[in-house]
């Protein structure tokens, strides 16, 4: 125990220093050695925008729209995490449903351990907090699946993959997401007396689906008074 306590303790130091050089390398990487743009590129954001969908592979439809569940699914954990930080969580948040793990990897990098919530939640923080918005991020979430892997073209889709800037970082940056999230589930499920030692590897071997489901069934963050 001593032993991992210790473990955890020199990782939490370490941490900051790491998330900063995977922010640098990852913004390096996108513009210097990831694939060109290409000239339709602002035209297909446009469309995935509008939901003018007809004749783009459903992979990428689905990859896109999931690109909008995973900063809910970090707003339903950061905001919490917020209250405790000396930097706000909240305009890290709102920066990530535009540009992503750009921007909430310096939040993460300089965000402090935080498994307490202090203070009442008030409404926003009762939303972010209800398994009501974990159900609906679950729901968007499996259609999206479903809709991508029954009905998408593989080929296609690793074809643009090796030739698109676009594609090709917005799916890195999906593996980004997906990474980082453990890196504040343990403090949420602290916060929430949940200490079987399985879960939060449960939840982080099931990528996306493990996080929608964690929001769908967590149990509420007591209010003081409670």
């Amino acid at each position: 125990m001593v032993s991992d306590t210790a473990t955890l303790a020199v990782l939490d130091r370490l941490r900051p220093a790491g998330l900063w050089l995977l922010w640098l390398g990852f913004i390096l990487y996108a513009f210097l050695l990831a694939p060109p743009d290409q000239p339709d590129t602002l035209g297909l954001i446009q469309r995935l925008v509008q939901g003018d969908v007809a004749g783009i592979n459903p992979l990428i439809v689905a990859l896109f729209n999931l690109m909008g569940v995973w900063p809910a699914i970090y707003a339903s954990v950061l905001l919490i995490d917020g209250r405790g930080q000396r930097w706000p969580a909240w305009p890290f948040v709102l920066g990530s449903f535009a540009v992503g793990a750009f921007a909430l990897l310096p939040y993460l990098a300089l965000r402090q351990p935080n498994p307490q919530f202090v203070g009442a939640k008030g409404g926003w923080l009762t939303w972010w907090d209800s398994r009501l918005n974990g159900s609906l991020l679950a729901l968007v979430t499996l259609g999206l699946l479903t809709y991508g892997f029954s009905q998408g073209n593989w080929a296609d889709f690793v074809e643009a993959w090796r030739t698109s800037r676009f594609i090709h970082v917005m799916s890195l940056d999906f593996c980004c997401l997906t990474l980082l999230f453990p890196l504040i589930l343990r403090d949420d499920l602290r916060r929430r007396s949940l200490h079987q030692p399985w879960l939060l590897g449960g939840i982080s071997l099931l990528p996306l689906v493990g996080p929608v489901l964690y929001l769908a069934l967590r149990p509420p963050l007591l209010r003081p008074a409670d």
